[in-house]
């Protein structure tokens, strides 16, 4: 092998180490018309410092009647973040203004939409317990899943 093919060879896998490194902290999920999110799971390694999440709704109803957002929290505040969330009205996505409980959310989308958040991960513990799901009324008990933060 020549110096120049080694050197091309080193260049590829280099770019392509970088690409994976940055495909690995964004994350897609898809909703849909039934109230299911396609991954019961997202996961992103340690490493990444901040994490871009794709909402894309599948769907084609209005956001009005088939709304759907990403939030997340940890799996104990759950419910009282969508309760609460509840009477913070569509206007803001279901989601209480300052609500500290509340580690990143996106906007509410309809059918067609697609919405993109990107947070910190840093400072968030790899043992705990942390969950997504959609605040849209009544949405959360079905849709919701796991967020692995992988050590």
């Amino acid at each position: 092998m020549t110096n120049f093919t080694k050197m091309i060879a080193i260049m590829a896998l280099t770019l392509t180490s970088l690409h994976a490194q940055a495909n690995e902290c964004e994350l897609t999920i898809t909703a849909n018309d039934a109230m299911q999110f396609d991954k019961k799971t997202l996961s992103v390694p340690a490493t990444c410092k901040e994490v871009t999440l794709n909402l894309k709704h599948s769907g084609n109803l209005p956001k009005t009647a088939m709304g759907h957002n990403w939030v997340l929290s940890t799996a104990e505040n759950v419910q009282a973040i969508a309760t609460d969330g509840m009477s913070a009205g569509a206007d803001k996505s279901y989601i209480k203004a300052g609500d500290e409980r509340v580690l990143a959310y996106t906007d509410v989308i309809g059918g067609g939409g697609a919405t993109s958040i990107t947070f910190s991960i840093e400072g968030l513990d790899s043992t705990a317990a942390y969950r997504f799901f959609c605040s849209f009324p009544g949405h959360w008990a079905i849709m919701q899943g796991s967020f692995v933060i992988e050590a």
